[in-house]
């Protein structure tokens, strides 16, 4: 049984049930946000299933999540790939394949976990290995072996994006290796106080690749040109059929399918508060067109409406493979560190993933032409997040195991 009690202090008639609309998650999720109203659920019989199939009362636990809890438990090569598949990735489509050998590590793409028409390039598959590549080199010298990267060891249309060869070593631990497990994208408000400039640089580092560059929006009118671009960019995103169902196609709202799959996009990783989130949980998923105006919704009122910072990693030349996957390295090494600090990281591309689709489909460019105008000239941007002091902590999202992903 599901009870919403009526404040007495705010009406004096008796309730009565609303019978004009459906009690789904967008309207009820809308309710708390407007009105602060209790919600008392007691469940049996469908309710109690509900409760039981999404994990409402205990998200965040099961196979799907067991690399979190154990990536540093496997010693050798193989725990350096559990390590590995904590990366980002995106959509978490978790896009590798690795092979192991006595002395080596071959990284391959998985070509069927992509994206579609949100990534026609697969420009963004790529970053994901990259970031994958980086965990991999990181907890290979936390091991004791000392890791060499060849990227494209085959040649561009080879099938090994990278070939990583160890020998024994001394451990070197870094601050980068232990925040792997504490890593999540944070989809969630962050609080109004900015991130001090140094702060940022020392986020991003130097790149010893020529030409990839981080670099940070933070001044208020060029911050505020970046917001509208990137909530229009959901907007299109949206309004385009196939781009809105390859979107949707990875969120996971069941707790089967996540148990399942064990990959992309939950109601646990949206970055709600718990109140929300158990709630929403509850409540019968939301259609695709519901989840898109819920996107766009958050990217106004929350994702845009309080970075303290953007973030824009910008290449010469951004369609040539061995940069995206540097790309990619240098990212999860921003987002390391951001999380070491106490910095919050979210992934927000689909500036750029509207770029790719107008490049795709031939039309005349809109979305390209004013990125350019908030960068420096000549540089091309390959992925974009904003970063801020989080509001709550994110939870992880579910990860396929080591095993899983290698042969």
């Amino acid at each position: 049984m599901r009870t919403v009690p009526i404040d007495p202090a705010t009406t004096t008639e008796p309730a009565r049930p609303d019978r004009r609309l459906p009690l789904n998650r967008r309207r009820l999720l809308r309710l708390l946000g407007a009105g602060g109203v209790t919600i008392a659920v007691a469940g049996t019989g469908a309710l109690s299933y509900r409760v039981y199939d999404t994990a409402a009362l205990d998200p965040g636990h099961g196979d799907a999540y067991d690399p979190w809890r154990h990536w540093r438990d496997t010693p050798g090569l193989l725990g350096a790939v559990g390590a590995a598949v904590l990366a980002a990735s995106p959509h978490n489509t978790q896009p590798w394949i690795f092979g192991i050998r006595a002395d080596a590590v071959d990284v391959f793409v998985d070509a069927g976990r992509g994206t579609g028409t949100v990534d026609p390039f697969r420009r963004e598959q790529h970053i994901g290995i990259g970031c994958a590549l980086e965990n991999l080199v990181l907890a290979c010298q936390a091991r004791g072996l000392r890791p060499e990267v060849a990227l494209l060891p085959d040649g561009p249309a080879g099938p090994r994006l990278a070939e990583v060869n160890v020998r024994p070593g001394t451990p070197v631990p870094s601050p980068l290796h232990d925040a792997i497990g504490d890593r999540h994208t944070n989809r969630g408000p962050f609080e109004a106080a900015a991130v001090p400039r140094e702060t940022l640089g020392e986020l991003a580092g130097r790149s010893d690749v020529s030409g990839l560059e981080v670099h940070w929006i933070t001044d208020p009118a060029p911050r505020a040109a970046l917001s509208r671009l990137l909530v229009d960019a959901a907007v299109a995103l949206c309004a385009d059929d196939r781009q809105s169902r390859d979107n949707f196609a990875w969120f996971r709202g069941h707790d089967d399918e996540i148990q399942r799959h064990r990959d992309g996009l939950t109601l646990g990783g949206q970055g709600f508060g718990p109140l929300m989130l158990a709630v929403s949980r509850l409540l019968p998923a939301s259609s695709r067109v519901d989840g898109d105006r819920f996107w766009v919704k958050q990217t106004a009122t929350v994702h845009t409406a309080t970075a303290a910072a953007y973030g824009v990693i910008t290449a010469a030349a951004p369609d040539d493979r061995a940069i995206q996957l540097e790309a990619g390295r240098l990212l999860e090494r921003v987002h390391l560190a951001a999380t070491s600090r106490g910095v919050a990281l979210h992934h927000m591309n689909q500036i750029t993933e509207r770029i790719d689709r107008e490049r795709e489909t031939g039309v005349a460019p809109t979305f390209g032409p004013r990125f350019a105008e908030l960068l420096p000239r000549g540089a091309q941007p390959l992925l974009t997040f904003r970063v801020g002091y989080p509001v709550r902590t994110a939870q992880p999202a579910p990860r396929r195991s080591a095993r899983s992903v290698t042969r």
